[in-house]
């Protein structure tokens, strides 16, 4: 069947990840504390400050139609209340060469990292953060609202109660005791994961000096896990929704979540509802009045009476220790469309080195999203994750989710045959005879 005329066919990026040289924010300041969690610095980068026009003319090659990339907040507002005319302006020629190419950006205005001067004031559990956050918002719609006809205020705006979940199934099955007398292998996370995680226990102490804050107001994104702190970032939401449709009505504004496809294993019926429920329903009075909710989900995850199970013996696992399970995107897309609102695939990917496997995945999810809009659920876009080979956080340049790969040493791009397959898929804006 062809998608429906104006589906969205792109991939995404995160500023940080793909930028390089992200110094005013509060990642690059971890990055060179002496915390071991993290496997390297993101550095250069793929150099995308510098290279993002052949970047996106490339994209435009290949047949895509769309780019979701992010906003850097600690470029544009790098010291609190001083906004730079530089980045601003940086930002908007990244649009406008997007428009130039024919190209639609949905723009990210949170994607994880934070600018430095924020963690002095106590970061994600600070109560005026919410505020802060929409007036950078603001700030940036009201010079290039525009051009944006797409902005996602937070990207993953769920994504510490996951995190805190996987520690907990990590802890879990670590702990447990196999047949064989060993351990269980952490569920859903690599085993450099495990081992980064191990190394971190004590990151607030040096990553505080390196933010010039203490260890009590350290409370980056990715590791806000109180309740109070989660509902910091469900009010940064609303504040920087209200805050756009202010200045810039006519861009349509959503969050994006992380979904992973809770299944239930024996006696876990309760307990997947519960997961769920965490990272979506709770969203909800959040998203009253977007006009979009943005999914991102890679796997899924089989969930017992406590937590999370382990893989089915004999699955293929991919770099990043998740489960090769590409239909879990047709079931979150199905739960997930219990909110009313038009569906934006933001990001779905593998992280593998055997690019057949991404061919075969992304095969299989997009056959899951066609039978969703068979049925009449409102499918609007599919955004790969992720365009390069990127900089993934704390476990670096290792795993490898890109459709491009990224020589980082000259910076050289070389288009896998995954680009060229979902290139062509958009070009024709169906599955029909790409792919089988």
């Amino acid at each position: 069947m062809a998608f429906p005329d104006g589906f969205l066919w792109g991939s995404a990026t995160a500023a940080h990840q793909v930028e390089g040289n992200n110094i005013a924010s509060d990642f690059w300041a971890m990055e060179h504390s002496g915390v071991p969690m993290f496997a390297e610095p993101s550095g250069d980068a793929c150099d995308h400050y510098r290279l993002y026009r052949q970047d996106i003319a490339l994209l435009r090659e290949l047949g895509f139609t769309s780019y979701r990339f992010s906003i850097e907040w600690a470029r544009v507002e790098p010291e609190d209340g001083v906004f730079s005319r530089a980045a601003i302006a940086h930002y908007r020629d990244v649009l406008e060469a997007c428009h130039e190419h024919g190209i639609t950006p949905m723009v990210t205005l949170h994607h994880f990292t934070s600018p430095r001067w924020l963690m002095r004031l106590g970061g994600w559990e600070y109560d005026g953060t919410p505020d802060r956050f929409a007036d950078y918002c603001r700030t940036v719609m009201a010079e290039l609202g525009p051009l944006i006809p797409y902005a996602c205020t937070i990207n993953e705006a769920n994504i510490s109660s996951l995190t805190r979940r996987m520690i907990e199934d990590m802890t879990a099955a670590r702990s447990a005791d196999t047949p064989d007398g060993g351990e269980q292998a952490p569920v859903g996370v690599s085993a450099e994961s495990v081992e980064s995680a191990d190394k971190a226990r004590d990151w607030r102490t040096p990553g505080a000096a390196a933010l010039g804050t203490t260890p009590d107001n350290l409370n980056l994104f990715l590791f806000t896990w109180t309740d109070h702190g989660v509902d910091v970032i469900r009010r940064a939401h609303v504040a920087a929704r209200e805050a756009i449709k202010e200045v810039s009505p006519a861009t349509k504004t959503g969050i994006t979540l992380a979904l992973q496809d809770y299944q239930p294993g024996p006696g876990g019926e309760k307990a997947a509802d519960e997961r769920w429920a965490e990272a979506f329903d709770h969203f909800l009075p959040a998203m009253d009045g977007d006009d979009f909710v943005g999914v991102q989900n890679y796997s899924r995850v089989v969930v017992g009476p406590e937590h999370a199970l382990p893989h089915p013996e004999g699955a293929e696992l991919t770099q990043m220790g998740y489960e090769f399970y590409p239909q879990a995107l047709e079931n979150v897309v199905r739960r997930a469309a219990s909110a009313g609102l038009p569906i934006h695939v933001t990001e779905n990917g593998i992280a593998t080195d055997d690019d057949t496997r991404r061919v075969e995945f992304v095969r299989r999810a997009l056959e899951g999203v066609e039978r969703c809009l068979s049925d009449g659920i409102d499918v609007r876009g599919y955004y790969y994750w992720s365009t390069f080979d990127n900089f993934e956080w704390m476990l670096g340049y290792r795993p490898t989710f890109g459709m491009i790969a990224v020589d980082r040493a000259t910076q050289e791009r070389t288009v896998k045959e995954s680009a060229r397959l979902l290139g062509r898929i958009a070009e024709r804006n169906s599955l029909d005879d790409d792919i089988g």
